[in-house]
């Protein structure tokens, strides 16, 4: 673990029952981060009855406990940060060699948020499709797996992940985003598990999320999306 009193970029993880991945994913992030900047790896627990948090805090992760749910977890995460940079991570998104260079290069280029390109852990052609399009620089070609980074004044200016979501949370506020201000996709790539559409098959899983995304355009509450999650994806 890289030790350094100036702490430029705040990782922010929301895990639930995460011990498959969460020790993974922290080494991974102390062997690939570069040794011109200095990280704090923040885990923000939800409520987990396994070893994530004892795994994350063996891993040199400083643990936070929070409310359930990804949303509130992040804020509360983004509260207990030090970096003037924010990154917002799922627990099994793996991101790219040096990853915290190319972020804060592209801050001190004046892109205050932004994300990486995605590919699935999958050999599948509709997910590596999917990975693909996410050089697109379109607001629905965006989502929470390919990760995200922000500074943390347009963050606090943003008021942060709308804690009414309890899905969909990171596409509402990259919609913000795209709104306020520019969004830049580095042309680098996180690799993200496909372990959801194995379990639910891939097309019925893109089916359903599509389903969401319309469901939002239209107007359908918070609540109501969840409802609809919960009916129909494991």
């Amino acid at each position: 673990m890289k030790q350094n009193n100036s702490i430029l970029l705040s990782i922010v993880i929301p895990v639930l029952n995460e011990a498959e991945h969460i020790g993974k994913l922290i080494t991974h992030l102390w062997e690939n981060s570069s040794q011109k900047y200095a990280i704090e790896i923040i885990v923000v627990d939800g409520g987990s009855i396994d070893n994530t948090v004892a795994i994350a805090t063996d891993s040199g992760a400083t643990v936070f406990h929070s409310k359930k749910g990804r949303a509130k977890q992040m804020n509360f995460g983004a509260r207990k940060a030090k970096g003037d940079i924010l990154y917002f991570l799922h627990a099994d998104t793996f991101p790219p060699k040096h990853f915290d260079s190319h972020i804060l290069k592209a801050t001190n280029r004046n892109y205050s948020v932004g994300c990486f390109r995605m590919k699935f852990d999958s050999t599948n052609k509709i997910l590596q499709l999917s990975g693909w399009m996410t050089r697109i620089n379109l607001r629905i070609c965006r989502g929470g797996d390919q990760s995200l980074f922000i500074t943390k004044e347009l963050f606090v200016k943003s008021k942060g992940f709308n804690e009414g979501f309890i899905i969909y949370e990171d596409n509402e506020f990259i919609g913000r985003m795209y709104q306020m201000t520019t969004f830049t996709i580095l042309p680098y790539y996180v690799s993200t598990s496909a372990r959801k559409y194995k379990k639910n098959g891939v097309l019925k899983l893109q089916y359903h999320f599509s389903i969401i995304h319309l469901k939002k355009l239209f107007g359908t509450s918070p609540t109501r999306l969840y409802e609809y999650y919960k009916r129909n994806i494991e």
